[in-house]
C-alpha cells in the first residue's frame, strides 16, 4: 500500500467523497500528511509515538560496535547510530495473525468455509470480509 492508496481510503472511508461533506482529495491528503508530519516531528525530538491499537514507533541510540566485512572477514568499526524501532501493540498483532484463520483459496479469493477462530468479534469479522472485498475488487485484486 503507498501513501497514494492511504489517501484514497481516508478520502472515501471518512466520507469526503460525498458531495454534502465538502472535502476534496487533496484535504484528504493534507490531513494524511500532516498526521506523517507530526509523528516524524515528534520522533526526530527523540520522544515515542504511542498509537493505541496500533503499535509505539520509538528512537533507539546503537553504541559503536567492532563488526566484519562479510567479504574479507576484515573487522572494522560499525559507528553509533539512531536507528527507528516499532513495536505493534497485542490488538494489532491478534487482528492480523492471531483472532481468526484467513485463508486464500488456488483461484485467489477467501477461504469462507473455515470459521473464525472463537472470540474473534463479529465486528472485525464482518468488516474484514465487506472491506477488504469491497476494497480489492474496486482497485483490480
Amino acid at each position: 500500500m503507498t501513501k497514494a492508496d492511504i489517501v484514497e481510503r481516508v478520502y472515501k472511508e471518512a466520507g469526503f467523497s460525498k458531495k454534502e461533506a465538502g472535502f476534496s482529495k487533496k484535504e484528504a491528503s493534507d490531513l494524511v500528511d500532516l498526521v506523517f508530519k507530526v509523528i516524524k516531528d515528534t520522533l526526530a525530538r527523540g520522544e515515542k509515538v504511542k498509537i493505541s491499537g496500533f503499535g509505539n514507533f520509538s528512537i533507539r541510540d546503537k553504541a559503536s560496535r567492532v563488526g566484519r566485512n562479510p567479504q574479507t572477514g576484515e573487522a572494522m568499526e560499525i559507528s553509533a547510530r539512531r536507528v527507528l524501532t516499532f513495536k505493534p501493540s497485542q490488538v494489532l498483532k491478534e487482528d492480523i495473525t492471531g483472532r481468526y484463520v484467513h485463508r486464500i483459496d488456488d483461484k485467489g479469493k477467501e477461504d469462507t468455509s473455515i470459521a473464525p477462530k472463537e472470540g474473534t468479534p463479529k465486528a472485525l469479522t464482518s468488516f474484514r470480509n465487506d472491506t477488504d472485498d469491497d476494497y480489492e475488487s474496486e482497485n483490480g485484486f
